[in-house]
């Protein structure tokens, strides 16, 4: 397979220069391939890949989240997809770093790779099941931060349930207070720190939604981390 993948990444290598729309390939393919043997467990890719505990990764880039046919995907990542998020080098690559920070309940079991050039590598060598990678984005995955690297002070803020309860009443305009999430998920008794992850992934635009993307973008550290702790305990 080692030769293939490398003849494969050749191949994506070419017709990227040739479209001259993307920079030079993320990573090395071949060594992101042993990498992706800690994913095998749950997916497969290549000639004859199909789905298992997760589905097949073929064809992922440009691919929106939770629309591989005939899969059953958790509602969480179902929602992700028709709140508009597109498996990029980008959103990909956060999903690597910190599952959570795009899909705050999905059902992956994988906790991330923190190491920035082994996200590169594994991109690559998902890049060369891609039918058209010419097509596809070419910022490398570290070119902007991603949740993951929060600034340790901001996970650490302690926030103030009374004035999390104050600033709420926007948010219960959408959200159910008793937690039930009909037509919209639910965000009590949320762990504080996948709040936290979630709404600095809006102020980021890494997650699509753009009305929680504008809400999020007025909310301060200290606010998002005071609602934080409002609504985990909300009752």
């Amino acid at each position: 397979m080692r030769s293939a993948v490398a003849g494969l990444a050749l191949g994506a290598s070419v017709a990227l220069t040739a479209g001259a729309v993307l920079a030079d390939p993320l990573g090395d393919a071949e060594a992101g391939e042993e990498i992706f043997s800690q994913c095998k467990g749950c997916h497969e890719i290549g000639e004859g890949a199909v789905d298992r505990i997760g589905p097949h990764l073929n064809g992922i880039f440009g691919r929106k989240a939770g629309a591989h046919d005939g899969f059953a995907y958790s509602k969480a990542m179902q929602r992700a997809g028709s709140d508009g998020l597109v498996w990029t080098v980008e959103t990909l690559d956060a999903y690597l770093e910190n599952p959570r920070a795009l899909v705050s309940k999905t059902r992956m079991s994988f906790r991330g790779l923190e190491d920035p050039d082994a996200r590169s590598d594994v991109l690559a060598f998902l890049r060369v099941y891609s039918d058209n990678p010419a097509n596809l984005p070419g910022a490398e995955p570290t070119a902007r931060p991603t949740d993951h690297d929060l600034d340790p002070a901001i996970l650490a803020i302690k926030g103030d349930p009374a004035y999390g309860e104050y600033l709420s009443s926007e948010c219960l305009t959408c959200h159910q207070r008793d937690g039930s999430a009909e037509g919209i998920p639910s965000i009590t008794r949320w762990d504080e720190e996948d709040f936290v992850v979630a709404m600095h992934a809006y102020k980021r635009k890494l997650r699509p939604h753009p009305v929680m993307q504008m809400m999020a973008g007025r909310l301060s550290d200290e606010e998002i981390a005071a609602l934080a702790a409002y609504f985990k305990d909300l009752e």
